[in-house]
């Protein structure tokens, strides 16, 4: 999973479009960015970072959000495990 690939991911689980933003702080979004040493993951509402999460792969970066996102995805109930797996 790369920034290329993560929304069509979100997108499986039901994440909407507006909750990410890739590249470019916006508020109430989950920001995905790219620095000069990696990538950073945080929360970011009125101009503030919150849960800032720094990482030097671009994969695990995504990989990290993903999971944050699905998580969160699972709490509300819109996602969950399939009738019958255990």
């Amino acid at each position: 999973m790369n920034t290329q690939s993560i929304r069509r991911w979100l997108d499986v689980i039901g994440v909407p479009a507006e909750v990410v933003s890739v590249g470019a702080e916006t508020d109430n979004t989950w920001c995905l960015m790219p620095t000069s040493g990696g990538w950073e993951v945080f929360w970011r509402e009125q101009g503030n970072r919150y849960d800032w999460a720094a990482f030097t792969s671009e994969q695990v970066a995504c990989h990290y959000l993903f999971g944050r996102l699905t998580w969160s995805q699972v709490a509300r109930g819109a996602v969950g495990v399939l009738p019958g797996a255990h």
